[in-house]
Parts: C-alpha cells; structure tokens; sequence
C-alpha cells in the first residue's frame, strides 16, 4: 500500500504538471495571436488588401493595440509559469503572481487609453478627470486596493496564515485586490480552536483600522498554550509537575527544546529579559477560589494543532496520575 505522504506528493506534482501544461498552452496561444496581429499590421500598412482611407488608419492601430496586449498577456503568463515553476513557498508565489496580474492589467489599460487617444495630453486629462470621478465614487474599494498593496509589501499576514483582525478569526485562504478571505476556526458555536466551517470575507481596509494578530509568524509559528488540572492541597505537587512535564514532552516531541531556542534568540534582539523564558514546558500552581490547587502545565504548539494536543495531553496526563492516589489526590467534589 502506497504511503499517504507519497499520495500527497504525486498528487502535488500531477497538479504541477498539469499547471504548467496549460501555461504552455495559454503562452503559444497567445504568440500565435501576437503573430498574426503584427502581421495584419504591417499587411495593412503596405496595402496589401488596397487603400481604405476611412478606417484603414484605425484598423491599423486596433492590430497593433491588439499586438501589445497579447504581447503583455504573453510575458504575464509565461512569468506566472516561471514562478509555479521554481521552488518558491506557496504564500510567496501567490503574492508574486497576484503583482503579475495587476502590473499585466495596468499595461494593457495604458495601451488601450493610448489606442483611443492620438493626443497624449488629451488622454492624460482626459484621464485624470475620469479618475477624479471614480475616486469619489468608488473610496472603499480603492482603499481596499492601497490595503492590499499595504498587504504585499508589508506583509502583516499571508495565505495560510492563522490570524485574528477585529472579531475575525481564522486562517487566511485568499488574499484578494479588494478583500481577505478566511477559514474560521472557533465562532459562535464552538469553545475551542477547531474550523468552524464559515467563510470570512472582509475588506482589505481593515487593516488600517484595527490591529492584527498573526499566529503563524515565519519567524516564530508557536504559541503558548496551557492547561489546568485540579489537585487537592494534600497532593505531592513535585510529583504532578513531573508528570505533566513528562507526557508533555513525549507528545510534543524532541524538537520542543529547538522552539525555545529559536525564541530565546528573537527575544536576545529585543529589549526583554531572556531570564523571563522559564524551560519548556513547565508547570506553574496556583490556588483556585474553591477548595483545591490548579497544576498548569504550559506549553509551545502550533496554533493549528492546538486542540489535537491538548486532547492527547489531558488523555494521557489524568489516567496517570489516577494511578498513585496516595500521591495525587483530587478535590471530592464532582464541581471540580
């Protein structure tokens, strides 16, 4: 039977192939538009189908227009190719090819303003003009725009990223000119961090308005996470912490120790205490308002995996310290 990281795999490289094939596709079929437009051209300016003074001028320039925007469509899409080709992160493709588009649009809005306009001076007010109107008209999804371009330059968060921006939760799926799409995680009808199964849609001006939190910061993916368990007073404490540590670190793994090193090294940049970053994971008590002593095991995870550990934990954790209960004793009251 076939591993299903090697499903994953193959089936990545098929819609790969199958990506640059149609990319292939588009390019030679735009060339051969390109080709047959230039060549109309010049058919017409050397008067090959006879002399039409009434609109041979204009024909002309329509092929020529025409030349220029498959030109453009062509280099658009053979870039596009260039970037799903080369091993690029997926975020940062989707960024490059999303710039491709807008800057092959804008190319072929200028070359459609310089075909309707002999006179650049003519169409450069008549230009501005339209765009004063427009500006007027459309000032949210124009702000929307300059938020997307804040977006790709500033990069506050990317697609895949699992964020919170105003009351909005969850993990980024598009990034597009005039909005931000999202997969909510928790929302009105879960308690925990799990898909809540909605869609997201908010404007990219938000961004100027409210702050984000981005959970899945390149530099440092993790956050902290912590669970409470209620022991009575009479409970060995050490022995409860040495076994919430334990099962901890056996769920989350070796490569727990390299997270903390990779944050000790951002906090050395910074102005905060390193002595502040207590060893992972530990376990802090504290006395509850009620009759017992709350054990918090804390810990680093990645935010999507949140609920999935901290289910293993407290699966293994409570069976474990049921069995020494001379040495951990629980409140007698089931409000615990």
């Amino acid at each position: 039977m076939e591993p299903a990281i090697h499903k994953e795999d193959k089936s990545e490289k098929d819609t790969l192939r199958k990506a640059e094939k149609n990319h292939k596709i588009w390019v030679g079929t735009y060339i051969v538009l390109a080709i047959i437009c230039l060549g109309s051209y010049f058919l017409l300016r050397v008067k090959v189908f006879g002399n039409w003074p009434e609109h041979q001028v204009l024909i002309q320039k329509g092929f020529l227009a025409a030349f220029f925007i498959t030109a453009v469509l062509t280099v658009s899409k053979y870039t596009q190719a260039l970037i799903g080709k080369y091993n690029h992160t997926r975020a940062i493709a989707y960024n490059l090819v999303r710039l491709v588009r807008i800057v092959a649009f804008l190319s072929i809005l200028i070359i459609i303003i310089a075909f309707l306009f002999q006179n650049w001076y003519t169409a450069a007010v008549s230009l501005g003009l339209f765009s004063l109107v427009l500006g007027f008209a459309l000032q949210t999804p124009i702000s929307s725009f300059i938020g997307w371009l804040y977006i790709i330059v500033r990069n506050p968060y990317k697609v895949g990223d699992r964020i919170q921006l105003n009351d909005f939760k969850g993990d980024v799926v598009e990034i597009g000119y005039l909005d931000t799409t999202l997969w909510e995680f928790s929302g009105d009808y879960l308690t925990n961090d799990l898909p809540s199964g909605r869609l997201i849609r908010f404007p990219n001006t938000l961004v100027f308005q409210n702050e984000v939190c981005n959970y899945s910061w390149h530099e440092f993916p993790y956050i902290w996470n912590e669970i409470p368990f209620h022991v009575a007073y009479e409970s060995d404490f050490a022995y409860v912490e040495e076994i919430l540590r334990r099962i901890a670190k056996e769920i989350l793994g070796p490569e727990t120790e390299n997270r903390v090193k990779e944050l000790k090294k951002l906090i050395r940049q910074t102005p905060v205490d390193e002595l502040t970053i207590r060893e992972y994971p530990f376990v802090t008590f504290r006395i509850n308002a009620n009759t017992w002593v709350e054990a918090t095991v804390n810990y680093l995870v990645d935010p999507k995996k949140a609920a999935s550990i901290r289910t293993e934990i407290i699966r293994k954790s409570i069976p474990e310290l049921l069995k020494s209960p001379d040495k951990v004793m629980f409140p007698k009251s089931n409000a615990r």
